[in-house]
Parts: structure tokens; sequence; C-alpha cells
């Protein structure tokens, strides 16, 4: 009987910090081989990460097809592959047609996405909501708060549901995991004085079937997740740190499949 080669899509993930990426098995969403790593140039500036997001899409000679396209997560508001914003990134992202720029250096067919939003898609296709129709949200937990919003796991881009006013303040300022270490909160305290106030106007404005939380915090949920009383279900992400390569290659792969 023959053997049916898996079908692999190629993610990175451009962070402040980081630059990472690796060959996706778009049946699973496991990585072929183990994910390579570079350090983001300093000045990240367009052309100095476009050099590293070449290098690193070249790294995996015979388990990715040369024509297969590339699928890029990036810390911005993204506008038909545009950079509108640039957080922990060089300011001159802004106004850049990053798809232009990274398909010139890797030779591919490119699509660029926010980070929270490609992290969401990861989530929905082999995570925590896998499957799951509806409107689901998911935040992440972090320095601040990242949002993503899929409807029927379609995805509604470029959410900042972090920056919501809440009671005079930005939310994230208040309810983020940094927020709950910058004041000495128990996980319980801030589950119940921040973060219920939070969900409570998000699920008022966005009624989701289905919350995850992703960041680091995820990782010790049963702390504070059972203390937060919402009429949707509200899970730990479960891909962690695989989630944004993994959701930005499918979403590559759907893209440039449909057409």
């Amino acid at each position: 009987m023959a053997v049916t080669k898996p079908q692999v899509g190629l993610g990175i993930d451009i962070g402040g910090s980081g630059v990472k990426g690796a060959p996706v098995d778009l049946a699973t969403g496991t990585f072929v081989v183990d994910r390579v790593k570079r350090a983001t140039p300093q000045p990240s500036t367009p052309a100095a990460v476009a050099e590293v997001v070449a290098e690193i899409a070249a790294a995996f000679p015979g388990h990715v097809d040369p024509s297969a396209p590339l699928g890029v997560t990036f810390p911005a508001v993204i506008q038909h592959g545009v950079a509108r914003s640039a957080a922990n990134v060089d300011r001159s992202w802004i106004g850049t047609d990053a798809e232009k720029l990274l398909a010139e250096a890797t030779g591919r067919r490119v699509y660029v996405v926010n980070d929270a939003d490609a992290a969401a898609v990861g989530e929905h296709r082999f995570g925590a909501a896998r499957g799951v129709r509806g409107v689901v949200l998911m935040t992440t937990l972090g320095t601040g708060i990242g949002t993503a919003l899929l409807v029927d796991g379609r995805l509604v881009p470029n959410t900042e549901f972090g920056h919501l006013e809440i009671d005079g303040h930005d939310a994230e300022t208040r309810a983020a995991a940094s927020a709950q270490a910058r004041d000495g909160l128990s996980y319980e305290v801030w589950a119940r004085e921040r973060l219920q106030r939070y969900y409570d106007v998000i699920e008022k404005l966005l009624s989701p079937d289905l919350i995850v939380v992703g960041g680091g915090v995820s990782r010790v949920a049963d702390e504070f997740l059972p203390h937060l009383k919402l009429n949707a279900p509200i899970i730990p992400a479960e891909l962690r740190n695989t989630a944004g390569i993994v959701g930005a290659a499918c979403l590559a792969a759907e893209r440039f499949g449909a057409e």
C-alpha cells in the first residue's frame, strides 16, 4: 500500500527577541522537524528581519516543498499585508508592506498575520478550540492582554479588546498577568477582582460561545479559572508556544490553497 506524504506548510513567528519557524504537518498541527530559532536583529528594521526570515525559511530542505506558501506572524496590526503598528520591533515597520517584503526575501508566497490572531487559529484548528463553531475569543494574558476573535472558524482580524476602557482604566493595566504580579495579588484575588470584571464586559459585548486563555500564566490555569463565574466556558490554551507557527502555516495554506 502506498504511503501518502503529509501536506506540509511553513510557519515563522517574528517576536521582539526571537524569530522562530518550523514546517507544520497540516493534518495534525505538529512540527515535522524541530523548529529553528534566531535572535531578532537589533535594530529590528524590516530589511534586517527579512534576512533572518529568509534564513529560517531556507533551513528545512527536503521537508517543505519549495512552492509551499509561508505564513508569518508579526506583533502588529496587519491590514492587507501592511503593518499598521509595531510592538517590540523597530517603528520603521509601520507602513511597510510586510507581505511584499518577505515574499521578495524568501521567494515564496507569503501571508502575514497578527501574532495573537495566528495563535487563535492554531488553537481552533488543533488545540483547545478545535472544531468549535460560533464565536470563539482567545485572550492572551501577559504583559498586556492580546485578543483574537473567530466566528465559525473564520478570523476577524486585529481586535484590541485588551484596550477596552473599563471603570476608567485601560483594561490590560488592571487585568493582565503583569498587573497580578505588579500588585502582589494572589491568583484567586486577581481572578475575582480583576479578571471577573474584564470578562463580564467582554461577555456583554460579544456573547462568546467559548473563551480560550493563553499566555505563560495559562500553565497555572487551575489557580485562577475556577474562580471565574461566566456564561461561556473558559479554558486554557493547549498549543503553548507552537500556536503562532501552526496558525500562520494553516492560514497561508488556506489562503493560497483557495486561490
